[in-house]
């Protein structure tokens, strides 16, 4: 029993989310320094017959990462392990969070192409579930990954790349958590640039009208769709070289403002949901109405606050179908007036790629994000909008984000994606006992 003395595992932690829609109480929860730790971690679990959930920055809004047996959370192990100048290639170790990463690479004069909206994730766990930005040239994150370390549920730890263990390589890049423990990824970087973002109103109509164009237009094109109206704001993000405006005064009204404004309206309209409508047309008129510009460093401009507490779902369907999915959900939401639906629902775009389990899956994807916020915390009731917004994209061939609550399981998954059976063999491969498994990923394989 010597490795008991050690690695040592907190009893009594409480786990939960960013958003604090799920949570569990691990009986023990791990936050190791080495490798050897948790291959002690891993040997315990086994003699134990205990599973093991890895998690990082915790902001999955699903109960992808929870487990009531052994929680191992990489906070300590995040090193920034080599920046290759040459390749414009960095290996960090997978607990690193985006954010701090973020600030390595620019002291190196690099920054990685593409990033969500939130930096507060770890490395590891961007992939791992397929985080997305928007950009019909470019992929969701584990694109950018081009090698990456995995300790497997024997101890081995195997080297993972286009040239070494190929089809692993495919699995692990969006591996759910259900592989092994990802020690070290390495990120394809750019050189560090600065982004000019405009953000200007329009129409639902001129914008499905004219999605090629605005697919033209700009890099990092999205827009936002304010449910219960035409309004729309188109946001452009593109590569600049000037130096421009920071947009202090309309971040001051905005977040100071804005943002208590509508916690405090969001939660009177639980009590008058026929509000909704009008507080969408309101926060439109007050925030989105008039045209805006910010420039900064690429990262400061990607991440962008998430306000409050919220359930979200986003689904990737085909390009082709965005225009016919998004009026057939506005269609629902006029044909039932006790359907409510919060702003915005966010329209990103994603270019089509070959990992396995990538809701892009060999096709460019449009995905369609929808929020219900919770107001001081109160759950709003929303599972009307939900079924109806998972039966409009289950109908276009919508794929689920992993990260977010879906209804979905194996039987929804092997129609979706054409190379479930080679990751689920690869799975069973790397561990056959299913020691990384919990009730989410259950769902998922069974």
């Amino acid at each position: 029993l010597s490795f008991l003395f050690q690695v040592h595992g907190q009893g009594g932690v409480k786990f939960q989310n960013w958003a604090k829609t799920y949570g569990s109480s691990p009986e023990l929860y791990f936050q190791p320094t080495s490798v050897e730790e948790i291959r002690e971690i891993l040997d315990m679990a086994r003699q134990r017959d205990k599973r093991v959930k890895v998690v990082g920055g915790g902001h999955s809004p699903s109960d992808i990462a929870c487990t009531d047996d052994f929680m191992i959370q990489m906070g300590k192990m995040n090193r920034v392990l080599k920046v290759d100048k040459e390749k414009q290639q960095v290996t960090v170790e997978g607990g690193i969070f985006l954010s701090d990463l973020n600030i390595e690479l620019s002291k190196h004069g690099l920054a990685l192409a593409n990033l969500g909206a939130v930096s507060e994730v770890a490395a590891a766990g961007v992939i791992g579930t397929g985080t997305h930005n928007t950009g019909i040239k470019h992929g969701i994150l584990s694109t950018q990954v081009v090698a990456l370390t995995l300790l497997t549920a024997s101890g081995e730890i195997l080297e993972c790349s286009e040239s070494t263990n190929p089809d692993i390589f495919q699995a692990a890049r969006l591996h759910l958590g259900c592989l092994g423990v990802v020690l070290t990824v390495t990120f394809q970087c750019v050189p560090q640039f600065h982004l000019h973002e405009v953000a200007f109103p329009s129409t639902l109509t001129e914008v499905l009208d004219h999605l090629e164009d605005h697919l033209k237009r700009s890099q990092y094109f999205r827009f936002l769709w304010f449910p219960h109206s035409e309004n729309v704001s188109v946001i452009y993000q593109d590569p600049t070289n000037k130096a421009g405006p920071t947009g202090l005064r309309a971040w001051l009204w905005d977040y100071a403002v804005g943002y208590y404004l509508l916690e405090f309206l969001l939660w009177i309209s639980t009590f008058v949901p026929r509000m909704v409508c009008w507080i969408n047309r309101f926060f439109f008129w007050l925030l989105f109405s008039s045209r805006v510009e910010n420039i900064a460093v690429s990262y400061k401009i990607f991440n962008y606050e998430c306000r409050f507490k919220q359930h979200v779902q986003d689904w990737a369907i085909p390009i082709e179908k965005t225009k016919e999915a998004l009026l057939e959900l506005k269609a629902a939401l006029e044909n039932n007036p006790k359907m409510v639906a919060h702003y915005p629902v966010e329209v990103r775009f994603a270019r089509g790629d070959e990992i396995w389990l990538s809701p892009c899956f060999q096709r460019d994807s449009c995905y369609m994000n929808i929020i219900m916020y919770r107001p001081y915390g109160k759950n709003v009731p929303r599972l009307n909008y939900w079924l109806t917004y998972e039966g409009i994209m289950k109908k276009h061939g919508g794929r689920p984000h992993w990260a977010k609550a879906h209804s979905c399981t194996r039987k929804d998954f092997e129609k979706m994606y054409p190379a479930f059976p080679k990751f689920c063999s690869v799975r069973e491969k790397l561990d056959p006992t299913g020691i990384f498994l919990n009730a989410y990923l259950e769902k998922v394989f069974y």
